[in-house]
C-alpha cells in the first residue's frame, strides 16, 4: 500500500504516522504542497493524506482508494471529480484547541485589552481608572453568546464559557441541537439568525462553507450585533461579507472581532495578505492566520484517526468518518 502525504502539519509527526500503518506501507511526503509534485506522486497511490485534492489530481490518481483530509474541512477537495470508488474521509481533535482561541480572545475583545495595550505602548493608561470616559468593562458572567452553527467547536467552546457564568443560544442549519442537552437558551435554525444577532453579546461563527450559507453575515446582520457586540469567526472567512464587515469595524459598527479565517491564502511560502482591503490597519481587530486549531494536540489526534483509517481500508474493514460517497 503506497500513501502520499501532501499536509505539511502531519511532517512534524512523521516518526508517529510511520509507526502506526499496517505492514508493508510505504509514505511518500511532500512537506511542502506543490500539486505537480504530488501529481506525479498519486497513479501508484492507494491513499492521499491531505487538505487539497484538486481535478487535476483526481484525474492522475487512477487507483486511489481513499483520499483522507487532515482536517474537518473538504471544500478544497473537487468531489465532482474524484472516482465513485475512493472514498473521502476527515477528522476533528481541533476543536479544544480552537475553544481556547474562542474563549481567550471574547475575553480579550470584551474587556478592552487590546485597545489598552496599544494606549499603553503610548504611555497612556486606558481605563477608568484614569478616564472618566471610558466605561467598566463587564466580564463574561452572564454575557450572552451566540453560536453561528454548533458542532463540534460549538459544543467544546460553550462547555467552557458556561463554566465562567455566559448563557448561550445557537442557530444551526436543521435547528435540531437538543438545547436542554447542552444547556442552551434556545436554539433554532437559520431562520432564527436575526434573533441569535439581536440577543448577543459576542458572536462565534463556526459554520460550514456552502452555497447556502456563504455570506449569510451581511451589513444588515453585522448592524443587529450593535457597537457592544463581538464577532469571532473561526469557520470560513466567506461565510461573513468581506466588505460589510470591514465596513463595520472601521465605522465601530460592532466593537470588535477576532477572524482567524479569511478571504485569500497565501502562497506555500506563507507571504500574501488576507484580503484585499486593509483590514491590517484597525485598531479593534485580532488577526490571526488560520491557526486556532494548529496545535501539537489537535494534529496528534489526527494522525491516530488517518492512520487508524489507513489499518481499516488495508483489513477490507468500514471506514470511519467517510463524507464521501455519503450514505
Amino acid at each position: 500500500m503506497k500513501i502520499v502525504v501532501g499536509d505539511r502539519n502531519l511532517f512534524p509527526h512523521r516518526e508517529l504516522f510511520e509507526s502506526r500503518l499496517p505492514d508493508g506501507a510505504s509514505v511518500s511526503w511532500h512537506p511542502v504542497f506543490g500539486e505537480q509534485a504530488v501529481i506525479a506522486d498519486l497513479p501508484d497511490a492507494d491513499v492521499y493524506a491531505g487538505g487539497k485534492f484538486t481535478a487535476a489530481m483526481a484525474a492522475a490518481a487512477g487507483r486511489l482508494r481513499l483520499i483522507h483530509v487532515a482536517g474537518a474541512g473538504y471544500d478544497n477537495v473537487s468531489l465532482s471529480d474524484v472516482s465513485s470508488t475512493t472514498q473521502v474521509a476527515n477528522t476533528f481533535h481541533h476543536e479544544g484547541s480552537i475553544a481556547e482561541y474562542i474563549v481567550a480572545t471574547a475575553i480579550l475583545l470584551r474587556r478592552g485589552f487590546l485597545t489598552q495595550d496599544a494606549a499603553l505602548r503610548q504611555g497612556i493608561w486606558a481605563t477608568s481608572v484614569y478616564d472618566d470616559t471610558i466605561d467598566q468593562p463587564r466580564t463574561l458572567r452572564d454575557a450572552r453568546i451566540g453560536f453561528v452553527g454548533f458542532g463540534h467547536i460549538g459544543a467544546q467552546s460553550w462547555s467552557v464559557l458556561r463554566a465562567l457564568g455566559a448563557t448561550g443560544c445557537a442557530v444551526t442549519g436543521s435547528g435540531s441541537v437538543d438545547a436542554d442537552e447542552h444547556g442552551l437558551a434556545w436554539v433554532g435554525d437559520t431562520g432564527a439568525l436575526a434573533r441569535l444577532l439581536d440577543e448577543s453579546d459576542v458572536v462565534v461563527v463556526s459554520a460550514p462553507l456552502n452555497e447556502r450559507t456563504r455570506g449569510m453575515i451581511g451589513r444588515d446582520e453585522l448592524t443587529r450585533i450593535g457597537s457592544a457586540g463581538v464577532l469571532i469567526n473561526v469557520g470560513r472567512g466567506p461565510l461573513i461579507d468581506e466588505h460589510a464587515l470591514y465596513q463595520a469595524l472601521s465605522d465601530n459598527v460592532i466593537a470588535a472581532a477576532a477572524v482567524d479565517v479569511w478571504y485569500d491564502y497565501p502562497s506555500p511560502d506563507g507571504v500574501g495578505r488576507p484580503s484585499e482591503l486593509p483590514f491590517s490597519e484597525l485598531p479593534n481587530l485580532v488577526m490571526t492566520p488560520h491557526s486556532s486549531g494548529v496545535t501539537r494536540d489537535t494534529f496528534v489526534g489526527r494522525v491516530g484517526d488517518i492512520t487508524d483509517n489507513i489499518t481499516r481500508l488495508a483489513d477490507g474493514e468500514k471506514l470511519l468518518r467517510v463524507v464521501y460517497p455519503r450514505g
